[in-house]
């Protein structure tokens, strides 16, 4: 951190000082101005981690020196102080970026957490983009959290092998993105097939998978291959299995285990070489004890599973995944690549995300495009009454309280979800009057 200091740009010699005692006492390292020209032109030596500003300045004020900075450094953190009376600029400032403010007057200790805050997202976001770079603009898998490391190492070690494979995981984590990452590392050199079991009429569904000859049926005019057939050599991928009728099952079981597919209408055997990637929204064994699922095909296809994680549960991921998803939009719709604030990525990471990846590449579109990303902002944010900093205040605190209920009181645990050291997390424990064993109580 010492290579890169905050800057600090206060026209008031006592609050200049005060606040410069503050961030030093608590091995911030910083650097004092008077006035915004002074501090832009120290950027042509040395360059900032964070940015601290006074709305009201002599000459440039904050919010001109905001517009400035973030054509210097779009992903520079910049955090404005404001007086009575320039809340409404200070709104504005947050619409064009700004990372965060805090009104005065305001305790050193609220200063120094706001200036961590802001220096932990700007490592994140650093940090995310040498990961990003590390890991290239091919790669499928996108993700540096344990889960997603972890799916990697699966993926590499099971799909040479041939082994068929279920996936599981909710609607919109990535299920096919990982089945189409165990076929290129298969080695095989037949098609990627993929059906979505759930969106195929019933009607439809046998000819669809298995084929039929001519004359089979009202309709059949010409011998049809099925998608089993078409796949042989390759992989065939079948999304939401749990969607495909029970009699269908019985012949998908057969297929698996000998081989070799029937057309309808015929009763010579074909053979085939097909891998299969099976994946699931539900728990198979569940539905298998409800009598909704095969019980045979169930144990047939669980012999090898990958458990996909719910985005909400690896939210050290969206960083990354929003920086690809970004560049992969501005190449679709030939645009500039779209930009991402520090306060951006703290509202995607605090979104529970229930559309799960697909959701957020569906915002990375919105964004790359220069429309709002149309997520709910916190209930807090919206209710009438108190200041902007009452409300920011209160969203941070209702964000902790969810993650401390969903880690039952485990300070680590939220922390983690949170992506906030524990030191951190326990000061705004303290900040916001918060004890964690009150969720564990909770949550038992």
């Amino acid at each position: 951190m010492a290579d890169f200091p905050v800057f600090l740009v206060e026209d008031d010699a006592a609050v200049r000082k005060g606040c410069e005692q503050a961030l030093s006492i608590a091995d911030i390292p910083v650097r004092a101005f008077a006035d915004a020209e002074k501090l832009l032109a120290a950027l042509a030596t040395a360059t900032p981690a964070l940015v601290v500003s006074d709305v009201r300045l002599p000459g440039r004020d904050g919010l001109t020196l905001l517009r400035e900075l973030r054509q210097h450094d779009r992903e520079l953190p910049v955090l404005l102080m404001t007086g009575h009376g320039d809340v409404a600029m200070a709104v504005e400032a947050m619409r064009e970026g700004a990372y965060d403010f805090i009104e005065k007057p305001f305790p050193s200790e609220r200063l120094v957490a706001a200036v961590r805050s802001a220096l932990e997202k700007r490592a994140l976001l650093r940090e995310n983009r040498q990961l990003k770079e590390r890991l290239g603009s091919g790669s499928q898998i996108i993700g540096q959290s344990p889960a997603m490391q972890q799916v990697r190492q699966l993926v590499g070690t099971l799909a040479p092998t041939g082994v068929d494979i279920l996936i599981n995981g909710e609607t919109g984590c990535g299920k096919e993105v990982v089945a189409r990452a165990i076929h290129d590392a298969s080695g095989r050199r037949g098609p990627f097939v993929a059906i979505n079991c759930g969106a195929l009429p019933e009607t439809v569904f046998e000819s669809e998978l298995f084929g039929h000859e001519a004359g089979a049926f009202t309709g059949a005019g010409k011998r049809r291959i099925g998608r089993i057939e078409h796949a042989n050599g390759g992989t065939l991928f079948l999304d939401e299995i749990e969607s495909m009728p029970l009699n269908l099952q019985v012949k998908l079981l057969r297929v698996l285990q000998e081989r070799s597919v029937e057309r309808l209408g015929s009763n010579t055997a074909i053979p085939v070489d097909c891998r299969l990637v099976a994946a699931s929204k539900t728990d198979l064994k569940t539905a298998s004890t409800a009598g909704q699922f095969r019980a045979d095909l169930y144990y047939r296809l669980n012999v090898v599973s990958i458990d996909l994680p719910p985005l909400r549960q690896r939210r050290e991921d969206i960083a990354l995944l929003m920086a690809q998803f970004l560049q992969d939009a501005a190449t679709r719709y030939q645009r500039p690549a779209a930009a991402m604030t520090p306060a951006d990525l703290a509202r995607w990471t605090a979104h529970d995300w229930p559309g799960n990846v697909r959701e957020l590449k569906n915002v990375a579109d919105r964004w790359a495009l220069g429309l709002p990303d149309g997520l709910a902002q916190p209930a807090s944010a919206t209710q009438p009454g108190g200041s902007l900093a009452e409300q920011v205040d209160a969203a941070e605190k209702a964000a902790i309280e969810k993650a401390l209920q969903a880690a039952d009181g485990n300070v680590a645990r939220a922390a983690e979800a949170l992506q906030l050291p524990k030191k951190t997390l326990y000061d705004k424990l303290t900040r916001h009057a918060l004890v964690a064993e009150d969720f564990r109580r909770q949550a038992q």
